[in-house]
């Protein structure tokens, strides 16, 4: 099935701005709500409503910096659309970027009022950009681990939505909202395919489970 609105690798800008932060994964056909307050993010989705509509999500990397550095970032990230957006009365913008295509970081550019741009390299991903595929993953095993996930962390998912979501849709959601470490989404965000997405959220999901219950299986089969 085609996007709609769809891109091309050419039509990918080579310098992008970027949007830093901690525990927050946007994926290829995800959607991510995002409020915008600060100065130089405010320009930055005003720049970039001129200039395509697409702001790279990335996470910084975690390494400690003096005081006034802005922090290094991982190398992979993913750029979204803006694809809808919203002005308050007090000053804030509410949009929503829906991703389009990963990318890795060549070199970090200067910024422009106040934030930060990189050179992106597209070509890695090239295939977040095809018809969108349904993935072959193991659902009965993942929705098994999933509740069992839910009920140690006290989350709650509309479970009725989750049955019905097709299996790509499982593999953007539930690693973009579930309170993974930043190391676990990026393991996701850098895996080459949904399938094989899918398959490091399984891991990671009984991993959790296997840790809170001290190896005791409360996964009902």
């Amino acid at each position: 099935m085609e996007r709609p609105f769809h891109l091309r690798l050419e039509d990918l800008p080579q310098i992008l701005p970027v949007f830093p932060l901690p525990d927050v994964l946007l994926l290829p056909d995800g959607r991510l709500p995002l409020n915008i307050f600060e100065p130089r993010y405010l320009a930055m989705v005003q720049d970039a409503l001129g200039w395509g509509r697409l702001i790279g999500m990335i996470q910084p990397n975690g390494t400690e910096t003096a005081a006034g550095t802005e922090p290094p970032l991982y190398e992979t990230g993913c750029a979204g659309r803006i694809s809808s957006f919203s002005e308050t009365d007090d000053g804030r913008i509410l949009l929503t970027l829906t991703g389009v295509c990963r990318f890795k970081i060549l070199r970090e550019v200067e910024s422009v009022r106040g934030y930060r741009r990189v050179a992106a390299d597209w070509s890695h991903f090239r295939t977040d950009l095809d018809p969108i595929q349904e993935p072959e993953i193991d659902r009965a095993r993942l929705l098994g681990v999933l509740k069992a996930y839910l009920k140690l962390r006290n989350i709650e998912l509309n479970w009725n939505a989750l049955e019905s979501a097709g299996n790509l849709a499982l593999t953007v959601s539930l690693p973009m909202a579930l309170p993974f470490e930043p190391r676990e989404k990026q393991a996701m965000l850098e895996t080459a395919t949904p399938a094989q997405r899918g398959e490091t959220l399984l891991a990671l999901l009984e991993m959790a489970v296997a840790e809170a219950t001290g190896g005791l299986s409360i996964i009902k089969q």
